[in-house]
């Protein structure tokens, strides 16, 4: 066999064989280390090819623990994917790290890792102490590029990119190319106590935050986790992020809308977390809307359908344990993205939400619609909490959701 298939061939051995069996323990990690998730980032589309080039992204784990573990995705990828080098350490500012933080990642052992096209590989554990909220900079290389990247849509956090060098473990990157989508890194786990338990919130672009500042981490999600914090009864809860923009329940990706559907997501992206306990689910109004501008029949979906998806959510949760919580929509009227929302649109709306707070199917409700709709307006969001498309709510918006959210549903 020629040289360059052999090389190929073991780096595809090596990351099935990550895929299998168990990560590899460090000698500061406890083989019994209880691991939980600790951030993510679902990955929604195909994104650009890119050259060979180093990344560095900013992450902030919503828990604390003794050591870390990385996940990168090829989900979106048509070819295999190689990365050159993996490392991860504290930030500092900007692009820069902490030196004496700054650690390898290696899978299975070694520092190099082929993922194939549609699966992902989780690193050995990585001795690295984090406290909850502290920033982390992961940095990856690729040295081949790759022909089709696997993004998370709307990171609201830049991302800075250096050309064609292996600059993973360079303290401070030139100055250069930035983005703010994710690249290929859906999750960051922590080995936390053994009390230690997870909220997934799966939505859309609601919960991923479009409308709060970058940088800010002012997502409802985001603040919901720095209340838990704060209170030592509930410190022990992570909260993790898998909303993702344009998102429906029931349809896959169709412009303008993103991603896979949650029926098709929803054990990759919340059940198969570890150490989820609870999910909050705000969607469907995507689904809504998507009926309006689309001409498929497939997108005109009914009100008893959005139900019935949210049912089938909601049972597979429950075999596995998870509780669910539902969240009523927001309004939308006044705004004209996708399009302005017709009165059987608003109907379809105030139906699933009706049956949200009344139906039983879920384990908790908390009613965003009603702490963010303007008395006197109801279809439209209270102007304090618009960021200015009279669709997403601004930062001050998001917090009145995390506000709503009643934490004593995690002590039952």
């Amino acid at each position: 066999m020629h040289p360059s298939l052999l090389k190929y061939a073991a780096g595809l051995l090596l990351v099935l064989g990550a895929a299998t069996a168990p990560a590899q323990s460090t000698p500061n990690t406890p083989t019994d280390a209880h691991w939980v998730a600790g951030w993510t980032a679902a990955m929604d589309s195909p994104g650009p090819a890119l050259p060979a080039q180093t990344l560095r992204q900013i992450i902030r784990p919503s828990i604390g623990g003794g050591s870390v573990r990385i996940r990168l995705s090829n989900l979106f990828g048509t070819a295999p994917l190689t990365f050159g080098a993996v490392r991860v350490a504290r930030r500092a500012d900007g692009s820069a790290i902490q030196p004496a933080s700054d650690r390898a990642v290696t899978f299975g052992g070694k520092p190099v890792v082929t993922i194939a096209s549609g699966e992902a590989a989780l690193s050995d554990p990585v001795a690295l102490p984090v406290a909850a909220f502290e920033e982390l900079a992961v940095s990856v290389y690729l040295p081949h590029g790759a022909a089709t990247s696997t993004i998370h849509s709307v990171g609201n956090q830049t991302v800075y990119i250096v050309p064609a060098r292996d600059m993973t473990a360079a303290v401070t990157l030139p100055a250069g190319e930035t983005d703010d989508s994710r690249y290929f890194l859906s999750d960051v786990e922590v080995a936390a106590g053994a009390d230690a338990r997870v909220i997934v919130a799966i939505g859309d672009s609601i919960t991923d935050g479009v409308g709060s500042t970058e940088e800010r981490n002012t997502r409802w999600p985001d603040v919901l986790a720095a209340r838990l914090q704060a209170d030592p009864k509930l410190a022990s809860i992570a909260v993790v992020n898998a909303g993702v923009a344009g998102n429906r329940i029931l349809n896959d990706a169709d412009k303008p809308y993103r991603g896979p559907s949650t029926l098709n997501r929803f054990d990759r992206d919340a059940l198969d977390k570890p150490g989820v306990r609870w999910i909050v689910l705000l969607q469907g109004g995507n689904d809504i809307s998507a009926g309006e501008v689309l001409t498929s029949a497939k997108a005109k979906v009914s009100a008893e359908q959005i139900i019935d998806g949210m049912k089938t959510l909601i049972e597979r949760a429950h075999s596995k344990g998870v509780k669910v919580i539902g969240a009523t929509l927001l309004p939308k009227g006044g705004t004209t993205f996708p399009k302005a929302p017709s009165p059987a649109a608003e109907a379809k709306r105030q139906a699933v939400n009706a049956w949200i707070r009344g139906g039983g199917a879920f384990d908790a409700v908390v009613d965003f619609e009603r702490v963010m709709r303007d008395p006197a307006q109801p279809d439209r969001l209270l102007p304090a909490y618009d960021s200015g498309d009279h669709l997403h709510p601004n930062d001050d918006g998001y917090r009145a959701m995390a506000a709503a959210i009643d934490p004593g549903f995690l002590t039952q």
